[in-house]
């Protein structure tokens, strides 16, 4: 008896730690949904104010009707089709039937990248404008297989002669389909029908490379908003979750209540609901299905998290046109989708990306009498390498890389050893590296005195020595932007951040500093490109002087966080809003620093392979 209780106690503990670690994540998000900071880790009041931005967040609203509208129609299609597959596949000959059984399962075996870029390049190739139609036929070819699936085994249980015997009694062939068939596998079906809106809705990878046009679904714009701390995602993220809940609670309820109360149902009241839905859905294919139909369209590519999303609507407003606005993860992601045939008419990548999209002549000179506020540009951002006179690009943000560290754990006496600070075992386990393998390789170089471009392999092998060494002497945590609200919260010592990042970090801690070592760091430049094959030329500069312009710079740079290459927007952000952070001024003075060049091909794979090695060990 006592083997029985202690046995049912220890399977009761299981379940309970079971549910607690799939549920305490969703219950942290909701709970700091309603945190009157910023902070993911700190509770310091209650507010509903990420509930008020939500609400007010034009993007999130188009995003959410776009996953529904999506998930909803793929969902009904992909249903249609994976049934009748399913029907026909019962009736087909062996040899057919296993070799098409085999090639359903390849979508569901495949990895989600493989698929999604297979898709875009499809689409690519076949001159498909990426948008809503891209993204709708691209969840209904990966959902379809699951339906089969799901439908298939259903059907093979069925009697064969079902349908025979529902025709020999006067049945037609569609009548024996429709009111046999269908009926005795509708579990089959609700069951894929159920697992194609999971996977439509929940989708992230193939929405990402199928998109455009400024088309987003919910996944994509949370996945942009993760760039910086945006506790709106955990508002988001509780309706969600608090929708799905009230519709369990409904499927489950509903029918017992309506059992108890013998409703036995009306269809026609069914079928008026069912037409206003579909009604519904049409009006928000034609209206997220399509690009607005302004007389101008602008497209513009940006990095995530990378604008006042405010000036779109005022350049809109002032030059009566429409700005299409895609984001992308990182500058490679964003050259991958440009050589598929992906058409932009404004990029806004790095510099070493500049410099590689100038020589494969992606990109066409500026014009540069039709960007009068060029005069508003601070000198020391003009004429770099990647450029020089500017004849392609003008400059967006700038900044540093460098150490940030908290004045109350770090002596100021170990300051002095620059980039060596992150190797003194004195901080042992209170380091954080930025998860980059260029940035991570500029360290290491510059540590050694080398420049950060060498393409000297025996300085390379040095420096992935530096880099290994550091690794199993401090223990560092290699993260990426989820190092800001790290920092803030103070829970380790030192980082590695971008200047930018630094600033709005110190804003929050001002136990916090930010070192620009003496060996040389890398100083970045993000700017303005119009494309080779840019449709809205004339208005491709109109929105490059629009946005250095000294207001929309200003608001741009208390938005973002980053260095302004305006004059007066960098002044004013450094004497008020970033008063006395010292990390808001990038350190250009040291002649050691350098801008990232570009990397052949071979010299990159090297380092990517050395960074591999850093992190797998």
């Amino acid at each position: 008896m006592n083997n029985k209780k202690k046995t049912s106690f220890f399977s009761r503990f299981y379940v309970v730690l079971c549910l607690a670690f799939f549920y305490l994540p969703i219950l942290v998000t909701m709970i700091f949904s309603f945190n009157s900071s910023k902070s993911l880790t700190h509770l310091s009041g209650f507010s509903l104010r990420w509930y008020q931005e939500l609400i007010n967040n034009v993007e999130v609203s188009k995003a959410v009707y776009v996953s529904l509208s999506v998930a909803i129609l793929a969902t009904v299609i992909s249903t249609i089709l994976g049934t009748i597959t399913a029907i026909g596949l019962s009736r087909s000959r062996k040899v057919v039937r296993d070799l098409i059984l085999n090639i359903n399962e390849i979508p569901i075996l495949n990895p989600e990248i493989v698929t999604a870029i297979s898709l875009m390049l499809l689409f690519s190739s076949a001159g498909f404008r990426k948008g809503y139609v891209t993204m709708l036929l691209a969840h209904i070819a990966f959902c379809t297989p699951y339906v089969i699936t799901s439908v298939y085994p259903k059907v093979r249980s069925l009697d064969p002669n079902l349908a025979n015997a529902a025709m020999d009694l006067g049945a037609t062939p569609f009548e024996a389909l429709v009111k046999v068939i269908v009926p005795m596998i509708k579990e089959g079906i609700f069951a894929g029908a159920l697992l194609a809106f999971t996977m439509s809705f929940d989708d992230f990878v193939i929405s990402y490379f199928v998109s455009g046009n400024g088309v987003k679904n919910i996944s994509i714009v949370v996945y942009n908003m993760t760039k910086r701390i945006n506790p709106t995602i955990n508002a988001l993220s509780t309706v969600v979750i608090l929708v799905i809940t009230l519709v369990l609670v409904a499927m489950n309820v509903a029918p017992a209540i309506m059992k108890a109360r013998g409703y036995k149902g009306n269809k026609k009241r069914e079928r008026i609901l069912l037409c206003i839905l579909a009604a519904l859905l049409c009006v928000g294919l034609v209206r997220c299905g399509s690009v607005a139909r302004g007389s101008h369209v602008l497209k513009v590519y940006n990095a995530g998290e990378y604008i006042d999303l405010s000036l779109l609507e005022e350049f809109e407003q002032e030059y009566g046109c429409t700005v299409v606005y895609e984001t992308f993860e990182s500058n490679e992601m964003m050259y991958t989708k440009l050589a598929s045939g992906e058409s932009y008419d404004i990029l806004i990548p790095s510099d070493y990306m500049i410099e590689r999209l100038i020589k494969e002549d992606y990109v066409q000179a500026l014009d540069w009498d039709l960007i009068p506020n060029r005069e508003n540009l601070l000198p020391e951002v003009l004429d770099k390498s990647y450029d020089p006179g500017n004849r392609y690009s003008c400059p967006y943000f700038w900044g540093t890389v460098g150490i940030l560290y908290d004045t109350t754990v770090v002596d100021e006496e170990d300051l002095s050893g620059g980039w060596e600070l992150l190797r003194n075992e004195k901080y042992k386990g209170q380091l954080y590296m930025y998860d980059s393998e260029r940035d991570s390789f500029m360290i290491a170089l510059k540590a050694l005195g080398y420049s950060m471009n060498t393409t000297d392999m025996d300085e390379i092998q040095n420096a992935y020595e530096w880099l290994i060494a550091q690794r199993d002497s401090m223990n560092p945590i290699y993260a990426g932007d989820d190092v800001i609200d790290n920092m803030i919260s103070g829970n380790k010592a030192i980082a590695v951040v971008y200047s930018g990042d630094a600033s709005y970090i110190i804003s929050e801690n001002p136990d916090l500093d930010y070192l620009t070592p003496a060996q040389g760091t890398n100083v970045w430049y993000d700017a303005m490109l119009i494309t080779r094959d840019c449709n809205e030329v004339d208005l491709a500069h109109a929105f490059i002087n629009f946005m250095i312009s000294e207001e929309s710079a200003l608001a741009n740079s208390e938005e973002v966080g980053y260095t302004s290459p305006v004059a007066s927007a960098f002044e004013e952000m450094r004497d008020t809003t970033y008063e006395g952070v010292s990390s808001y001024v990038p350190q250009i003075e040291n002649d050691k620093n350098e801008i990232f060049g570009y990397q052949e091909p071979k010299v990159k794979q090297h380092y990517a392979e050395l960074w591999t090695k850093v992190k797998a060990q």
